[in-house]
């Protein structure tokens, strides 16, 4: 817990994916963000959590349904959004908030 509050610190723009190995369109966004790291490569860091296994940090942020995202920049939330997305979508908005 308290290396996730240390890692969306960072000045560096974070994308944390709520995620579930049951999740069918959780699945289907692996190589989309993917994409996303291999064009943004440094310029932004990608973490998944796991739902069932993190269930504190799901609740503490009020996770109700997977995929959903959050982005992260020292430590403040600029954005999120639930359900499946284009790579381009993603680009876009961490760009936007670097």
């Amino acid at each position: 817990m308290r290396k996730f509050e240390e890692l969306i610190k960072s000045p560096i723009p974070v994308l944390v994916d709520f995620t579930a190995q049951w999740c069918g369109p959780c699945k289907a966004m692996k190589p989309v963000l993917e994409d996303v790291k291999k064009q943004l490569g440094d310029r932004v860091r990608i973490i998944k959590i796991d739902v069932d296994q993190f269930g504190e940090l799901a609740q503490q942020y009020r996770i109700q349904s997977v995929p959903t995202f959050i982005l992260f920049k020292n430590g403040d939330k600029l954005w999120r959004q639930s359900g499946l997305m284009q790579a381009q979508q993603l680009k876009e908005m961490i760009e936007q908030n670097e």
